[in-house]
């Protein structure tokens, strides 16, 4: 195979973050859907993430990233070189993992989803299904475990069983039966929010899950914050909207959230009024590569934070800054 060549390219590597370098993604010599091709129609080199979620394909003057979609409805996007500006006036956050230390317990919810298809109680998920099970939306997630587990099922037949057990382990926890460690708030998250708050930066909550697994999320984090109704705190609050299911009105949910870049988009344009030519004032800070992917996609920021499987899919590369902890991100949000 060749090695794509980058270096000398008007936009190189580089222009994905600051600290990018060749070695962060696997080159490649044609995108998945083979429309584009390395010394073809004026491509000089192709990379994709770890993961092999997103790839990037690389022109002598702009760049467009290919989304791929375990259901069937992949995207390109076009990516802009972008730089953190000062001062900051706004500060994207994620739910899950970021704000919110949940993700255990919903890719055990995933699991018992995939136990009911199997019929088999005692069924777990691999460490190798990690990245694909956390992140991205319900059904990218079902999907990828039916393709490995159970090909014979559909995707409808797993959300029935998904939301089925979301629905009993969410009344169990709101009636004080269920797990206790379901939901707690990053550690600092408190200090953190009032941190932004002090110094004037507006802040939007973003997440990829749909509202009735979202909502509860954030009430549980203030309450046991006490900090009131997170309504009235966060000035933009955007989820995945509300499931699809017969007998009921959905929204849009399931085929456009995180890597997709329209929650982050939608949350900085419309919830928090900010023009794209802005967009250097902002960041986003996620905790996964789903999540890096759709704000850097969203021509945003990104400072990636631990915990989270960035490390693990090799996303590291898309971010502007990679951090420990809210307070090592407050230092580079400056005053």
């Amino acid at each position: 195979m060749k090695s794509a060549v980058a270096i000398n390219e008007p936009l190189s590597i580089q222009h994905l973050a600051p600290h990018s370098a060749m070695d962060d993604f696997e080159s490649i010599e044609s995108t998945t859907d083979a429309r584009f091709k390395v010394g073809s129609c004026g491509v000089n080199s192709i990379y994709q993430t770890g993961d092999k979620k997103v790839e990037f394909i690389f022109f002598s003057g702009h760049i467009l990233a290919y989304v791929k979609s375990a259901l069937g409805y992949p995207a390109y996007y076009p990516i802009h070189p972008v730089e953190m500006k000062t001062p900051i006036k706004a500060v994207l956050m994620d739910l899950d993992g970021t704000s919110v230390r949940s993700e255990e317990f919903w890719i055990w919810i995933i699991q018992m989803t995939v136990a009911s298809l199997l019929d088999k109680p005692n069924f777990e998920l691999s460490q190798d299904d990690l990245p694909f099970v956390s992140g991205h939306s319900v059904s990218e997630h079902l999907q990828h475990c039916i393709g490995k587990y159970c090909p014979d099922k559909t995707v409808e037949q797993a959300r029935k069983y998904y939301f089925m057990h979301t629905r009993h382990e969410m009344n169990e926890i709101m009636n004080g039966r269920g797990r206790t460690d379901a939901f707690v708030p990053a550690p600092g998250l408190k200090d953190f929010l009032y941190a932004l708050k002090a110094r004037k930066i507006k802040i939007g909550l973003v997440t990829s899950g749909l509202y009735e697994k979202a909502w509860p999320e954030i009430l549980s984090a203030f309450r046991t914050l006490n900090m009131g109704d997170p309504n009235d705190f966060y000035d933009a609050i955007i989820t995945a909207g509300y499931p699809l299911r017969k007998g009921s009105t959905g929204t849009l949910g399931e085929l456009s959230p995180k890597p997709h870049p329209w929650l982050y988009a939608e949350v900085a344009r419309v919830g928090l009024g900010i023009e794209p030519n802005e967009n250097g004032h902002m960041v986003g800070i996620e905790d996964s590569s789903a999540g890096v992917c759709a704000v850097r996609l969203a021509n945003i920021p990104v400072i990636g934070i631990t915990g989270g499987n960035i490390e693990q899919s090799k996303t590291t590369g898309l971010c502007h800054h990679y951090c420990k902890g809210f307070d090592q991100i407050l230092r580079i949000i400056g005053d």
